[in-house]
């Protein structure tokens, strides 16, 4: 029993502070303040559903990739080889100010890289699970925008 007590404080302690997986709504909401509805043509139920495919609207989300070894970061996973940090960081911005919950760098970002030849099919992720889904509208279903 204590050896649970103690691992459960453990892992209280370890969880960063602030962190939070955003809802639905509440990330449609930024994401459409932040100017991606229809940026480059694009709806805003694309950017909501690749941010959900990405990362589950966990804005503090990071996932290295074993195949070639990029770490992704934040809500749309941008990567680090390309986009931020110390690979070509063609988003002049630091790898960490894309897990702030403001999300702010993150849809500058996400902006330079839909301007690119790729659109959103920079993201496999959203080829794959929003390109052509017929059930895009579902994800602005009860949001106020």
């Amino acid at each position: 029993m204590q050896l649970y007590l103690v691992l459960l404080l453990i892992s209280y302690l370890l969880t960063p502070i602030g962190a939070s997986i955003l809802g639905r709504c509440t990330v449609a909401k930024m994401l459409y303040d932040g100017g991606l509805n229809y940026f480059e043509g694009y709806s805003l139920e694309n950017w909501v559903c690749l941010a959900y495919f990405e990362s589950k609207f966990n804005p503090s989300a990071v996932y290295e990739d074993p195949q070639d070894g990029s770490t992704g970061f934040g809500l749309f996973q941008i990567r680090d080889n390309e986009w931020c940090g110390h690979g070509k960081n063609l988003c002049s911005v630091s790898c960490t100010a894309l897990l702030n919950p403001n999300l702010k760098d993150t849809i500058q970002c996400a902006k330079k890289i839909v301007k690119g030849k790729h659109g959103m099919g920079a993201w496999p992720v959203w080829s794959k699970n929003c390109q052509l889904s017929d059930v895009l509208d579902r994800w602005l279903d009860g949001c106020d925008l």
